[in-house]
């Protein structure tokens, strides 16, 4: 007879504990973008609803940004780092590709021995990694769990490209996921779409590139950041409504119960186009940080969640819809008990 296989319980209940943020310190215009794409600041404006955006610096790394939002999500949620014992960064634009940054992260919040690790679900990661966190302290796997989204996506857009240059910018937002009394992170509904893989990607492979550099040397064109945007808007704007149908149903609520709705903040058409199709109560908050913050990928649900509660649109304890989709074409959405905030 084969021997029995112990297996691990953990909490019955998990919820975001504390919510921390960081955004790069310069503040960049439409006006400063729009001069190599032969544009302006009224048809960014039309076209995706931002005003400004954050342009990290030198100094200002996938690193450095994670742990000063994750100092301020510790703090948040009243805990020290050596409570945490699981750290997913959700990011696409780590330039290695190993290590991961997670353990770095880790190392430099104080933690010793703790797992870490990164995801790469483009725009939908933090989501992503939401549920992986969750499900790990349910399981037992995890006792707490820092998540972290991350992008610098400046360090991969061609400033000249029409399609993105205006939208992508820089930040980082953390939360910490742990036991609750009372169910504060939702059922996850998400997936992938395959065929529209060529919506959102790297324009060419590394192996590309380098046969590239031994054909014309620095003449060499590196990989950049591009998208379809037509693809992504029209896939979004008839895909979307039943996966947050679908998030809110397993969550046993329905969109009375919502305080607030927080779309990864891709475009404002998208947006406004979810919220109408979701026929929202008329005093449900819905984030709108793109106007100010750009499009920022995998920390953009963070940020959001952040701006809301700065603002006083929303407040701890409210409930929120999450809802994210991006590269692969990915998506995810969980409903979440709002968390105290730093």
């Amino acid at each position: 007879m084969a021997a029995r296989i112990a297996q691990t319980t953990g909490a019955e209940h998990t919820a975001i504990l504390g919510l921390g943020v960081y955004r790069p310190a310069r503040v960049v215009t439409n006006d400063e973008v729009a001069g190599p794409i032969d544009s302006s600041d009224e048809w960014i404006r039309t076209r995706s609803g931002i005003k400004t955006r954050r342009f990290a610096s030198a100094e200002e790394t996938i690193q450095t940004m994670s742990v000063a939002a994750s100092r301020d999500a510790l703090a948040a949620a009243g805990m020290a780092a050596d409570e945490v014992d699981c750290v997913i960064v959700a990011t696409s634009t780590h330039l290695l590709l190993t290590p991961a940054i997670g353990p770095q992260i880790a190392t430099e919040l104080g933690m010793t021995g703790a797992a870490a690790f990164d995801i790469s679900a483009g725009c939908a990661g933090f989501c992503h990694a939401l549920a992986l966190a969750s499900d790990l302290v349910r399981a037992g796997t995890s006792k707490n769990a820092l998540v972290i989204g991350v992008e610098k996506l400046t360090d991969t857009v061609d400033f000249t490209d029409r399609s993105t240059a205006f939208l992508f910018a820089d930040g980082a937002g953390a939360v910490v996921v742990g036991p609750a009394e009372d169910q504060g992170i939702g059922p996850t509904v998400w997936g992938s779409d395959g065929t529209q893989h060529h919506a959102i990607r790297q324009n060419k492979d590394w192996m590309e590139f380098f046969a590239e550099i031994d054909e014309k040397g620095t003449d060499a064109v590196r990989p950049y950041l591009a998208m379809e945007g037509t693809a992504v808007f029209r896939w979004a704007a008839h895909s979307l409504e039943k996966v947050c149908r679908d998030a809110i149903d397993r969550a046993s609520l329905t969109t009375e119960d919502l305080n607030a709705m927080i779309p990864h903040q891709a475009n404002g058409r998208i947006i406004e186009i979810m919220a109408r199709v979701l026929h929202l109560p008329a005093d449900c908050a819905l984030a709108n940080d793109i106007e100010d913050s750009g499009n920022t990928s995998a920390a953009s649900i963070p940020l959001a969640m952040e701006a809301l509660l700065r603002k006083g649109e929303s407040k701890p304890g409210d409930t929120a819809l999450l809802i994210a989709f991006g590269a692969g074409l990915s998506y995810a959405a969980q409903v979440v008990t709002l968390p105290d905030w730093r």
